[in-house]
């Protein structure tokens, strides 16, 4: 048996249902149904920000919004201007939803919880008669006399116009492939370095503000550095992460970084405040109290890294351990071995060539009545709600377009 409706969105994630609603909000003659094939809807929603849902940015002028998209920049100016972050407030507000501003520009819902945005989305789709049907793995996807067949593994569908929301799922990248569409093959974006160091062995959970520059790359990031117990997180990771991460991935995970513990002063700079400090305290203990904007633990271990002891006097420093210590503050060598998962935000560069997409509408160029939202597009962020926005913005114009 087949199941017509008017239009099919494979993918029950956010992308999937922001555009199921808007498009029935817009008008409520159109069956539509989502197919998701696991048991679960809104799975990456549930888990994202630790379980709050980043929902956005507080980013509100489209061309500062797009620069946060090391893939997709170019393109996601013109959607941005059609449906950007004060958009998505207003739009969760309408379907009462409050979001709330931190400090770091991040958007969460007032209620702390991804429940409250999972909730949202499920009775908005309940009240406007939206099929959501779980457990339903797309085997295949045929066109025929101008309607769109989709083969489950216990179904079939039939309709009109076909949306894919099914992020980095690379089952269905090889079934477009097949109707001529171009993968940009997929490699991890947001995610930490994994470094073994005596000098941040005993420091998960210390943090400071640090430039961090890729060795023979032009990645360079500044921001928030934590140490963790494998190695370094924190925003200025992320986003190198991100900006690199074709690089990376070429490079196999293994390379070099340097890090200014004192973000943007420079190893000349270092060494003269050095000296002044030498001068100051000629009988304290260098080792004693860091004098920069990081924990003394952090001091003490770049420190004793630059050859001197804990017990040396700042008036005792040698020309060469001031040297030593400058450049171990400004530009520490750190050798990257491997990578981890950024808690649970496994987010892919990769996915269809943009060149074969009408950003106007989120229809593919190549075959009509076929339709894109969210990460299944080459399309990826840095951390901060930044890709979600994504998922709306596609969602919004697509539905619009519908």
């Amino acid at each position: 048996m087949n199941q017509n409706f008017d239009i099919i969105i494979v993918g029950g994630g956010a992308a999937g249902f922001f555009t199921a609603i808007n498009i029935v909000e817009k008008n409520p003659k159109l069956k539509v149904a989502i197919l998701e094939r696991g048991a679960e809807v809104l799975q990456k929603v549930r888990i994202s920000g630790g379980g709050r849902c980043n929902v956005t940015h507080a980013c509100f002028i489209p061309n500062e919004l797009v620069k946060y998209y090391p893939r997709g920049e170019k393109e996601l100016r013109g959607p941005f201007h059609q449906f950007c972050s004060g958009d998505t407030i207003e739009w969760f507000e309408k379907h009462g939803v409050e979001l709330k501003i931190e400090d770091d520009g991040r958007m969460f819902p007032v209620s702390n919880s991804s429940q409250t945005i999972i909730e949202c989305f499920l009775t908005a789709t309940q009240k406007l008669g939206i099929e959501v049907l779980t457990g339903q793995s797309v085997q295949s996807i045929f066109k025929k006399d101008a309607l769109w067949k989709i083969e489950t593994q216990n179904e079939n569908y039939i309709a009109e116009k076909l949306i894919l929301a099914t992020g980095s799922n690379p089952k269905v990248w090889e079934m477009l492939q097949t109707y001529g569409h171009a993968i940009v093959s997929p490699v991890p974006s947001l995610f930490t370095f994994n470094i073994k160091d005596s000098r941040i062995k005993e420091l998960p959970g210390v943090a400071a503000q640090v430039t961090v520059k890729v060795k023979d790359t032009k990645l360079t990031s500044t921001g928030p550095l934590l140490i963790t117990h494998w190695g370094m997180s924190g925003p200025a990771v992320l986003k190198l992460s991100a900006w690199g991460a074709r690089i990376l991935h070429d490079k196999n995970y293994q390379f070099t970084i340097f890090v200014n513990w004192l973000n943007d002063i420079e190893t000349s700079e270092a060494e003269k405040i050095l000296k002044d400090l030498k001068q100051e305290h000629a009988k304290k203990a260098v080792s004693k109290k860091s004098h920069f904007d990081f924990p003394n633990r952090l001091w003490e271990s770049l420190v004793l890294a630059s050859g001197i002891e804990a017990v040396t006097k700042w008036a005792d420093l040698s020309k060469v351990q001031l040297q030593n210590l400058s450049n171990q503050l400004t530009k520490g060598t750190f050798q990257v071995n491997g990578k981890s998962t950024f808690k649970e935000e496994f987010v892919t560069a990769g996915g269809i060539d943009l060149k074969e997409i009408n950003f106007k509408t989120m229809e593919s160029k190549l075959h009509e009545n076929l339709y894109f939202a969210g990460e299944i597009v080459n399309i990826d962020a840095i951390t901060g709600g930044f890709n979600f926005q994504n998922a709306w913005t596609s969602g919004f114009i697509l539905a619009n377009a519908i």
